[in-house]
Protein backbone atom coordinates (compact mmCIF):
# COMPACT_ATOMS: atom_id res chain seq x y z
CA UNK A 1 0.00 0.00 0.00
CA UNK A 2 3.02 2.37 0.34
CA UNK A 3 4.17 1.76 -2.56
CA UNK A 4 1.18 2.45 -4.31
CA UNK A 5 0.19 5.88 -2.54
CA UNK A 6 4.31 7.58 -2.98
CA UNK A 7 3.07 6.18 -6.51
CA UNK A 8 -0.23 8.07 -6.49
CA UNK A 9 1.54 10.93 -4.59
CA UNK A 10 4.55 11.41 -7.25
CA UNK A 11 1.90 11.23 -10.07
CA UNK A 12 -0.55 14.02 -8.65
CA UNK A 13 2.61 16.21 -8.35
CA UNK A 14 4.22 15.45 -11.63
CA UNK A 15 0.63 16.26 -13.34
CA UNK A 16 -0.04 19.12 -11.41
CA UNK A 17 3.33 21.21 -12.19
CA UNK A 18 3.24 21.11 -15.60
CA UNK A 19 -0.18 22.22 -15.87
CA UNK A 20 0.56 24.98 -13.22
CA UNK A 21 3.33 26.00 -15.84
CA UNK A 22 0.90 26.23 -18.75
CA UNK A 23 -2.19 27.82 -17.03
CA UNK A 24 -0.27 30.48 -15.28
CA UNK A 25 2.37 30.95 -18.24
CA UNK A 26 5.39 30.71 -16.15
CA UNK A 27 7.51 30.30 -18.85
CA UNK A 28 7.61 33.02 -21.84
CA UNK A 29 9.29 30.68 -24.50
CA UNK A 30 6.60 27.83 -25.56
CA UNK A 31 9.38 25.50 -27.12
CA UNK A 32 10.59 25.17 -22.99
CA UNK A 33 7.61 25.02 -21.40
CA UNK A 34 7.15 21.78 -24.17
CA UNK A 35 10.49 20.26 -23.45
CA UNK A 36 9.75 20.49 -19.79
CA UNK A 37 6.49 18.78 -20.24
CA UNK A 38 8.00 16.08 -22.12
CA UNK A 39 10.47 15.40 -19.68
CA UNK A 40 8.03 15.40 -16.82
CA UNK A 41 5.66 13.21 -18.64
CA UNK A 42 9.19 10.92 -18.87
CA UNK A 43 9.30 10.31 -15.43
CA UNK A 44 6.07 10.18 -14.72
CA UNK A 45 6.19 7.21 -17.06
CA UNK A 46 8.89 5.51 -15.31
CA UNK A 47 7.28 6.35 -11.99
CA UNK A 48 4.44 4.41 -13.45
CA UNK A 49 6.40 1.36 -13.98
CA UNK A 50 8.46 1.53 -10.47
CA UNK A 51 5.56 1.67 -8.33
CA UNK A 52 2.22 0.19 -10.24
CA UNK A 53 3.88 -2.19 -12.21
CA UNK A 54 6.56 -2.61 -9.55
CA UNK A 55 9.27 -2.96 -12.73
CA UNK A 56 12.57 -3.20 -11.27
CA UNK A 57 16.11 -5.13 -11.53
CA UNK A 58 15.15 -8.03 -8.71
CA UNK A 59 12.02 -9.15 -9.95
CA UNK A 60 11.51 -12.06 -12.29
CA UNK A 61 15.57 -12.10 -12.85
CA UNK A 62 16.22 -9.00 -14.43
CA UNK A 63 14.01 -9.21 -16.82
CA UNK A 64 11.60 -6.58 -15.76
CA UNK A 65 14.74 -4.14 -15.75
CA UNK A 66 14.98 -5.36 -19.46
CA UNK A 67 11.16 -3.83 -20.20
CA UNK A 68 11.87 -1.12 -18.32
CA UNK A 69 14.97 0.40 -20.69
CA UNK A 70 13.09 -1.10 -23.44
CA UNK A 71 10.53 1.00 -22.35
CA UNK A 72 12.60 4.34 -21.69
CA UNK A 73 14.13 4.08 -25.20
CA UNK A 74 10.71 3.90 -26.93
CA UNK A 75 9.70 6.97 -24.66
CA UNK A 76 12.48 8.62 -26.08
CA UNK A 77 12.23 7.95 -29.19
CA UNK A 78 8.50 8.75 -29.54
CA UNK A 79 9.23 12.30 -27.67
CA UNK A 80 11.90 13.05 -30.14
CA UNK A 81 9.96 12.26 -33.22
CA UNK A 82 7.36 13.71 -31.56
CA UNK A 83 9.04 16.96 -31.57
CA UNK A 84 10.96 17.00 -34.79
CA UNK A 85 7.54 16.13 -36.40
CA UNK A 86 6.34 19.12 -34.96
CA UNK A 87 9.11 21.72 -35.71
CA UNK A 88 9.46 20.95 -39.10
CA UNK A 89 5.96 21.11 -39.69
CA UNK A 90 5.98 24.47 -37.99
CA UNK A 91 8.56 26.03 -40.33
CA UNK A 92 7.35 23.85 -43.57
CA UNK A 93 3.80 25.21 -43.93
CA UNK A 94 2.76 27.14 -46.70
CA UNK A 95 2.58 30.47 -45.15
CA UNK A 96 -1.49 32.04 -45.55
CA UNK A 97 -0.31 34.63 -47.68
CA UNK A 98 0.63 32.30 -50.08
CA UNK A 99 -2.34 30.39 -50.19
CA UNK A 100 -4.55 29.66 -53.33
CA UNK A 101 -8.36 31.34 -52.71
CA UNK A 102 -11.00 28.90 -53.77
CA UNK A 103 -13.80 31.45 -54.62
Amino acid sequence: MRDYLIGFFLSVVLTAIPFWLVMNDVIADKGTTAVIIMVFAAVQVVVHMIYFLHMNGKAEGGWTLMAMLFTILLVVIVLVGSMWVMYHLNTNMMPVHQMPSFG
